[in-house]
């Protein structure tokens, strides 16, 4: 069994396709053809997928029974002794300068405790100081 699945291609690629696969769902094709026309069809796909993107799944003698191909994809096949898997990047996040390097006062507070002796009082002085506070 082959599957190719198009993303964004033409229409006259779609159209060459149903030649020899159905057309299952907007995009996805499925069909039984032999390994000469599958590599003679994705030929074809790469040379008309111009900006589209493109997936192939078929049937291969090995563990797994089935293998992929890919064009213009973000997802790349990646073999993994001996079984292929899609390796999906990673999308880096990039440090931003502006924000605040640190502790925050309330993850300080939590991880230090409370210092002060006072109720409301988190600055750590003294009970005189905390209350003079209170008075002023």
């Amino acid at each position: 069994m082959t599957v190719i699945i198009l993303t964004a291609c033409p229409e006259g690629l779609r159209g060459h396709l149903t030649q020899w696969l159905l057309e299952i769902s907007a995009g996805v094709y499925v069909g039984h053809v032999n390994s000469r026309i599958r590599h003679r069809l994705w030929t074809k796909v790469i040379e008309m997928a111009g900006p589209g993107r493109a997936l192939l799944v078929y049937q291969k003698p090995s563990e797994q029974r089935l293998s992929f191909d890919v064009h213009d994809h973000h997802w790349n096949p990646v073999d993994f002794d001996g079984i292929t898997l899609i390796r999906r990047p990673t999308e880096r996040k990039t440090h931003n300068p502006a924000l605040a390097q640190g502790w925050s006062k309330a993850s300080k507070r939590r991880r230090f405790g409370r210092r002060g002796a006072g109720r409301g009082d988190l600055s750590g002085g003294s009970p005189k100081q905390s209350e003079q506070n209170r008075e002023s």
